[in-house]
């Protein structure tokens, strides 16, 4: 028998809703019911106010201080619109849970230890794949990318990613380029919502000031709750 994900939100809200989102995570992957339950909306702007959105995979939910945290190339064009306006939201929505979670703050850099480590721990194809790939720019054709990739492998003295024969269970060197890595989304923010009958869900609110820190993280203040009409 499948589980209810439906339970609505209880009252009094809870006091940290970043644990409620991590839970709400841990049960999507223990559930199965998606390839990536981690898959979250990423919406970025440039300096003059045009938005844009595209798929990540959310890597982290960390309630204290308050941050999750995604991978990219810092040259794409998401990385080229965080440089210019540091600020994201954020959308993880798992449909057959009936459950949504809306994100929004300031953006900074995830510490390179923290990016070295994750970087290590992918399949090293998928390392060689971030040396070969200039993400977002153009591209002559699929020919060209290959053959980027083939340059890579050779670079770093890997089989070439996905040839005949090749052991992808036998690991590489592969280091983190310099131009990949992570962010840190720091929720000033933050939405929950449940499915409810007839369309009468539940939907709460939370903010809460953020202070920048010299050493560029920041302090949240308390959380302040308010439930919102569907």
């Amino acid at each position: 028998m499948a589980e209810d994900f439906t339970e609505m939100l209880p009252e009094p809200l809870p006091a940290d809703p970043l644990a409620v989102t991590a839970q709400w995570l841990k049960e999507a992957f223990a559930a199965k019911w998606q390839p990536n339950p981690n898959a979250m909306v990423l919406a970025t702007s440039s300096a003059e106010g045009r938005p844009t959105a595209r798929v990540v995979l959310c890597r982290d939910i960390v309630p204290e201080p308050g941050y999750v945290v995604f991978y990219t190339n810092y040259l794409s064009a998401k990385g080229k619109q965080l440089k210019d306006n540091p600020r994201a939201a954020a959308v993880i929505h798992w449909d057959a849970m009936h459950r949504q979670v809306r994100l929004e703050g300031p953006v900074t850099f995830t510490p390179g230890a923290d990016s070295d480590r994750y970087f290590a721990q992918r399949a090293w194809p998928k390392r060689i794949a971030a040396w070969a790939s200039a993400q977002s720019e153009p591209l002559a054709s699929r020919a060209a990318l290959l053959q980027s990739v083939n340059e890579a492998a050779q670079r770093f003295g890997t089989p070439v990613p996905g040839a005949p024969g090749t052991d992808e269970s036998i690991d590489h060197d592969v280091p983190r380029p310099p131009h990949w890595g992570g962010y840190r989304l720091w929720v000033e923010a933050i939405e929950l919502w449940v499915e409810g009958d007839s369309r009468v869900h539940d939907r709460a609110r939370w903010v809460r000031e953020l202070s920048r820190q010299g050493d560029g993280t920041y302090r949240p203040s308390a959380w302040s709750a308010t439930r919102l009409q569907p």
